[in-house]
């Protein structure tokens, strides 16, 4: 089993290679049955590796979430890349922790590619769009397999790199393109203090391997671990979307719907939170940098629901429930438990994967991704309607699903950081902002339920949608490749929760049912009392700003992105008048200078000796005068 993790990274890996290599054979151009070979090349090695991830786990027990003692690592080292100070060791290990996490990822990841097939059946780019997939997961494996920090830190940008080239996937939009590089960029900033945070940690403990620098922690100073995890905490913000890094991940929507569900449920924003579990001792030694990750947390996870309670796009919906869902995570981490945040995390994943595809089933039968287009649509999708149901009931917490003992287990760890964990007044606004949360979660959830599959229906027929579109107008409920991974993702997302051992609060768990049924009666009873109205008036005032996510791209724009662009076009303006202008100078003298030499070097003979007889005659004058 110690070649297991090698094996389950390598697998995507080479589907990538193999996908981009051989979906154009032969002679370079792709043929006929090019997206078929893709898909197999892409489902075989993924399941293959799921197959390795499972296994792995099986071996552990299963046993993170159970919270018993930790099992010994499986994994090896292939050797060290000397770098003159701290040397990188190329390990890779599972644990407890990366076990489970390993059979998150390749599950959800064999969903989407399969899913993809359907999705995708038609586009032409199909080939290098699961090749990107493969090497997305082969990176996501990469960082959580991972026994050193800089080893970590290749698949994190890697991730980077395929968010940027999947969400672009329809770059003949201009606003996909804005989309991708917005992600790629904001990502990038959080990257850079994250780098410099790895360095901080690996310098202090001399040495970048994970269990090295676990160990290392009682020996650090406050100083080191406050700066290292702060740094650390700028790259979290960033890849798992968190105020104020959280900006690209709604844009990201622009991308196709199996790729939002990739992201949202098993990589790039579930890495940041697996980060901070992964380095978790580091954490809890830097109490300050809690208290950072507390007050993140508070706003992040009811500003994203309020947000998510006014958006029309589906998708938008589903990509603030993700931010407000993460920052429940991490609220859940800076309240002192690892174990509650990770279960969340775990059925997130499938709760949140499920919500996604089943949106691509509507948005691939409506051919709109807005609510306000949608509706009555139970009877025409009754799959997606039962399965979509077994989602919206998991995010909000409601039993059986499994979400309501994930989501319990939060709540009564931030109770518990009431008593001491973090400081009182973070402690205070974090419990505080989760409870509120739970409520307004309910509501959304309902908003988008009702409005997507009950009332009149408002599909209307669309001409053929633009180049760079893959969804058309249809009235069956999808092909099988999209409706199967959807009704085995339903299992996990109602049954998941029974997983772990449930250690229920009971008055934990009666509030926060009962919050989030407020919500939802909220939401049902002003939908019912005029169907045809959007239940997000109920917000009054408050409706705009939080349409508009509170104004914080603008708000970006105008301190930021504005500021910037104006100095660079200063910067290009002085360079222009400034430097080219002398080089420019420096030319124009040259050539004047060059045009008097040339009015005397013309090729008249007679000028010449007229010229040597004048320079004679001077010198004779002068030497007569002067002697």
């Amino acid at each position: 089993m110690t070649i297991f993790p090698l094996l389950a990274v390598l697998l995507p890996f080479a589907a990538a290679a193999a996908g981009l290599l051989l979906s154009r054979w032969p002679r370079g151009r792709p043929s006929a049955g090019a997206n078929r070979r893709a898909a197999w090349i892409a489902v075989i090695p993924t399941a293959g590796a799921a197959v390795f991830a499972v296994w792995l786990a099986w071996g552990q027990g299963f046993a993170y979430l159970e919270g018993g003692p930790r099992s010994e690592p499986v994994g090896a080292t292939y050797g060290a890349i000397v770098t003159g100070s701290v040397p990188i060791s190329l390990t890779l290990q599972a644990d407890d922790l990366s076990a489970l996490l390993g059979v998150l990822v390749t599950l959800v990841a064999l969903a989407v590619q399969v899913y993809s097939i359907g999705y995708l059946e038609d586009d032409p780019r199909y080939p290098s769009y699961s090749a990107f997939v493969s090497l997305f997961t082969a990176a996501m494996l990469l960082v959580v397999y991972a026994g050193d920090l800089l080893v970590l830190y290749v698949g994190w940008e890697i991730m980077g790199l395929c968010s940027y080239l999947l969400v672009g996937h329809w770059w003949e939009d201009l606003g996909n393109s804005r989309a991708a590089v917005k992600a790629f960029l904001v990502t990038r900033l959080g990257d850079v203090g994250f780098l410099f945070g790895i360095f901080v940690l690996g310098v202090g403990a001399g040495s970048f391997r994970i269990a090295d620098v676990l160990a290392a922690v009682p020996q650090m100073s406050s100083g080191t671990l406050v700066t290292a995890t702060l740094l650390l905490l700028a790259g979290v913000a960033g890849k798992s979307a968190q105020v104020p890094l959280h900006t690209w991940l709604p844009d990201a929507m622009a991308g196709p719907t199996p790729i939002s569900a990739l992201i949202h449920a098993a990589t790039m924003v579930a890495a940041g939170i697996f980060l901070v579990a992964r380095l978790f001792p580091a954490f809890t030694a830097a109490g300050p940098t809690m208290d950072v990750l507390a007050v993140m947390a508070a706003l992040g996870m009811l500003g994203a629901a309020l947000a998510a309670l006014a958006q029309d796009d589906l998708k938008r919906v589903l990509a603030y429930s993700t931010i407000s869902q993460l920052a429940y995570m991490a609220g859940g981490l800076a309240a002192g438990s690892d174990t509650a945040a990770i279960f969340h995390l775990v059925t997130h994943g499938a709760f949140k994967a499920l919500l996604f595809l089943c949106a691509g089933l509507v948005i691939h039968h409506v051919g709109s991704n807005l609510m306000s287009r949608m509706g009555g649509l139970r009877r025409e999708l009754p799959v997606t309607f039962a399965a979509t149901t077994v989602g919206f009931a998991a995010l909000m917490g409601l039993p059986p699903a499994s979400g309501f003992f994930s989501k319990d287990a939060l709540l009564a760890a931030m109770e518990g950081a009431l008593t001491g964990r973090v400081t009182d007044a973070a402690a205070l606004l974090l419990y505080g902002c989760a409870l509120a949360t739970v409520a307004v979660t309910g509501a959304y959830a309902t908003r988008a339920w009702l409005r997507t599959f009950f009332g009149r229906a408002r599909t209307v027929a669309l001409p053929e949608p633009e180049p760079g579109t893959a969804h058309v107008i249809d009235v069956r409920e999808g092909p099988r490749t999209m409706l199967v991974p959807v009704a085995l993702l339903a299992v996990p997302a109602l049954l998941l929760g029974f997983a772990a051992e449930p250690h229920l609060d009971l008055p934990i768990a009666v509030i926060s049912v009962a919050l989030a049924l407020l919500g939802a009666a909220v939401v049902y009873v002003a939908w019912r009392a005029d169907p045809l109205a959007d239940p997000a008036r109920l917000l009054g005032v408050l409706r705009v700003p939080c349409e508009r996510a509170f104004y914080v791209d603008g708000l970006y724009a105008a301190v930021v992105v504005r500021p910037v662009l104006a100095l660079a076009g200063g910067v290009s303006r002085a360079d222009d008048v400034v430097v080219d202008g002398a080089v420019r100078g420096s030319g124009r003298t040259a050539r004047g200078l060059s045009g008097m030499l040339r009015l005397v070097q013309n090729g008249n003979v007679q000028l010449y000796v007229s010229g040597l007889l004048a320079g004679v005659l001077l010198i004779a004058v002068g030497a007569v005068v002067f002697a």
